[in-house]
């Protein structure tokens, strides 16, 4: 790993960081799906447990099985949330858990984009699923949605050419509603279909801001803990003008992902192994 790779490894530094927004994300795209309740869930890739505990309060599940390859992340997530319908184990999304007759939805949270071959994730996925079943994910919109990411990059890119490269903007193709679409279509799912979710991000100040990306768990903080100190007070200062007029003044920006769900179709057969 060189050390301007992603790095997922500190539960409390990602909700410093993203899980916050991760969360007021999570229980719009379970409004938006609005599930039955009773329904048996597998969630992958859950992290520090956002959407696990959205499907609890917003859906009433009968079970969850969230699943995430990440040690620290499922430990820190079985100490935020204690719910008798939850079971966490440590499992990537080509390890996943099956059950006798399938899932009734398998979800996935803000993952998407970092698993290096989405369509296979997609693949286990349905193959998990009960025929009728829901297959439901979201994902950042890097592009153009991700404010306070979006402005973070662009600044970084006019001091260091190779921040360019770690955008999550250039690199992560699947954050636009057609590409996400065309994934579930092209595995088999049926009536697809996509809609953005938007989130407000608020900042007290700048100081709110810039704190978060100092916690080395996700790719822009972890390009940050890759500058000299130089070059980190100088990315520092030029956000600090281009977000704040006045000193202490809050920052008032929005966040949006692009969600897509479809339905496994009434003839598979699902078997558990």
């Amino acid at each position: 790993m060189d050390e301007t790779s992603d790095r997922w490894i500190a539960g409390d530094a990602y909700e410093h960081f993203m899980g916050r927004w991760s969360r007021r994300i999570a229980k719009e795209f379970i409004g938006w799906l609005n599930p039955p309740a009773s329904w048996d869930w597998l969630e992958v890739g859950c992290g520090t447990g956002a959407l696990t505990q959205a499907i609890c309060a917003n859906a009433h599940p009968s079970a969850v099985v969230a699943c995430d390859p990440s040690l620290e992340f499922v430990a820190f997530a079985r100490r935020s949330l204690s719910h008798p319908a939850v079971a966490f184990l440590v499992a990537g999304a080509d390890e996943l858990p099956r059950q006798e007759g399938g899932f009734d939805a398998v979800v996935s949270g803000l993952v998407l984009n970092f698993i290096p071959t989405p369509s296979e994730a997609i693949r286990s996925m349905r193959n998990r699923l009960r025929p009728g079943g829901a297959l439901a994910a979201y994902v950042w919109d890097y592009a153009e949605g991700m404010q306070f990411l979006r402005i973070f990059w662009d600044v970084a890119a006019e001091l260091d050419s190779r921040a360019a490269e770690l955008d999550e903007g250039q690199r992560f193709p699947l954050c636009h509603r057609d590409a996400l679409v065309e994934l579930l279509e092209c595995e088999g799912l049926e009536s697809v279909d996509a809609r953005a979710l938007e989130i407000d991000t608020p900042f007290s100040d700048f100081d709110s801001y810039w704190a978060p990306f100092l916690g080395g768990t996700g790719p822009a903080p972890s390009y940050v803990g890759s500058l000299s100190t130089t070059a980190r007070e100088e990315l520092k200062l030029r956000l600090r003008q281009r977000l704040t007029q006045d000193a202490g003044a809050p920052i008032h920006l929005t966040a949006r992902a692009w969600a897509v769900r479809g339905i496994a179709g009434v003839d598979r057969q699902v078997r558990a192994v």
